[in-house]
């Protein structure tokens, strides 16, 4: 079995997954949630870098040749270390193996945003860690160079999303404020991005509290075009992720806890493994 590896911090990574299985049925994936040590969103860079190393290298052992970080905090502050400096001693010569690959969520959603405004004005919603990365207003730049970002961090949407309070009155206040923030900025902003994965379940109320000319882009949809493509352009690495349909689900932390809040972001219920890494 060689299986697309989906890693992320948590349980937001399944509304990427999601979507990337309704677009890539037949080929068998791997979800990895480190639970254990969520949240990655207010940790130090140094910190989600080594724990994101340390869970990719773990779907590396298990076979996965691509590994996608469905996590906004994990892609902005671990991906470029892993590709610059982890992957090339894997992929070394002498280890005489096939390469492998580890893809974000960030580029995809960075490449095509400037498309979505008329205004090129874009709002960027997401954790703290995210934010002061600066890797939105970083990537758009250089695809959109003429686009302007605007950020608010909003630490307490991962907590009501992973609590279940995503659709209760409690959530209200913390997104109509934080939209409210966002668009004192700038009323000329005429594109939301949700970047962080946890938010498509608040999608309801953003929708609520966000001007109604606004178009909200979640990312599981352009991540998912995004593989289809890489997946075309590099067909021997499409060659080599096996296609039996096969979905497993893995937490570093409780596998009944996760079963139970994983139903909310992957739409079905799950039936998740324990991992453990050995620390």
């Amino acid at each position: 079995m060689h299986p697309i590896g989906i890693f992320d911090s948590g349980y937001g990574g399944l509304t990427i997954m999601r979507e990337i299985v309704r677009a890539l049925p037949h080929y068998d994936y791997v979800y990895l949630g480190d639970n254990a040590r969520t949240p990655y969103g207010t940790r130090s860079f140094e910190t989600v870098y080594h724990y994101t190393l340390e869970c990719v290298q773990k779907l590396f052992e298990m076979g996965c040749p691509l590994v996608v970080l469905a996590c906004n905090t994990a892609s902005a502050k671990a991906l470029r270390n892993i590709q610059q400096l982890d992957l090339p001693i894997v992929n070394a010569p002498e280890k005489r193996g096939q390469p492998v690959r580890v893809l974000g969520v960030i580029r995809p959603t960075t490449e095509v945003i400037g498309q979505f405004s008329k205004t090129a004005e874009v709002g960027i919603l997401a954790t703290k860690g995210t934010v002061l990365s600066d890797s939105y207003v970083v990537e758009i730049e250089k695809f959109f160079p003429e686009v302007r970002v605007f950020q608010e961090a909003c630490p307490m949407w991962v907590p009501l999303v992973e609590n279940g309070e995503f659709d209760q009155p409690g959530a209200d206040y913390f997104v109509k404020q934080h939209i409210d923030r966002l668009m004192a900025q700038s009323p000329n902003i005429d594109t939301l991005l949700l970047a962080c994965t946890h938010y498509p379940l608040l999608l309801p109320k953003i929708r609520q509290y966000a001007p109604a000319n606004i178009t909200i882009l979640s990312q599981g949809e352009i991540v998912a075009r995004s593989l289809v493509d890489y997946l075309h352009r590099h067909p021997d690495m499409a060659a080599r992720c096996t296609q039996t349909g096969q979905r497993t689900f893995l937490t570093t932390d409780s596998p009944a806890d996760f079963n139970q809040q994983a139903t909310s972001f992957w739409g079905e219920p799950v039936e998740a493994k324990h991992l453990s890494l050995g620390h």
